[in-house]
């Protein structure tokens, strides 16, 4: 007959090993914890980057509302030199307005694109604008944002280089500072001595190379020290 010693040896080996379970459980419900725990996160830094990457891509797809400098146009990146941009718009019809070497055929038909040529010589001075057709509405201002079709082209010798028109779409971006080239926004939302544009309006915008991409240039379109040539529509104002 065991012993009152050995009874509670029996007893307290039976509740070391209770206790031992229940620590061993205890222990494997904190790793499964862990694990989901774990689990959970890198389920969710997958969802957030897959999401990123598709509004990456969405973005890319997208056509540039303003591009940073130094851009020549609304778009952060210049499509191929083209002659001629071919969309389904017309070319504009109408008699021809020459402007400092710049000549637009249709100048005052703003149904289709401006078809320039030009000739110019040398560097320009300073910005020169001329509006072929003046418009009714609102003013723009160098913090303006705007929406435009234009036509850009080197001044020297007429190359087109750039055209919201080609893209299909107007360009709606932000006059301000580090958002385009001097040239756009001095000539598209006025500086000393030239009014800005207003809605409805069609100007002639010859840029000497300082307002655009001075010594560099933005190869492959854009040589360095090159002056440029915009034709410009303004269509609405912010």
């Amino acid at each position: 007959m065991p012993t009152n010693k050995q009874r509670r040896d029996t007893a307290r080996r039976h509740l070391e090993r209770q206790l031992q379970r229940r620590a061993e459980r205890e222990a494997r419900r904190r790793r499964a914890a862990l694990i989901a725990s774990i689990a959970g996160t890198l389920a969710l830094i997958a969802v957030i980057v897959i999401v990123v990457v598709l509004i990456n891509s969405g973005s890319d797809k997208k056509t540039p509302a303003a591009a940073k400098k130094p851009s020549a146009s609304p778009s952060s990146t210049l499509p191929s030199p083209s002659p001629t941009p071919t969309t389904s718009y017309p070319p504009a019809k109408g008699a021809a307005v020459t402007f400092n070497g710049v000549t637009v055929k249709g100048a005052t038909d703003l149904k289709g694109y401006p078809v320039v040529t030009s000739k110019g010589s040398g560097d320009p001075k300073k910005l020169e604008v001329k509006d072929l057709v003046t418009g009714k509405g609102a003013t723009a201002k160098p913090t303006s944002t705007v929406t435009v079709q234009y036509y850009g082209a080197l001044y020297k010798d007429g190359k087109y280089f750039d055209s919201s028109w080609k893209r299909g779409q107007p360009a709606t971006f932000p006059l301000g500072p580090g958002h385009v080239i001097d040239g756009f926004t001095q000539g598209i939302g006025g500086t000393k001595g030239i009014a800005g544009m207003t809605v409805g309006g069609r100007r002639i915008i010859i840029m000497p190379s300082v307002l655009g991409y001075g010594k560099t240039g933005s190869p492959p379109t854009i040589p360095p020290n090159s002056p440029l040539v915009f034709v410009v529509d303004l269509k609405a104002v912010s």
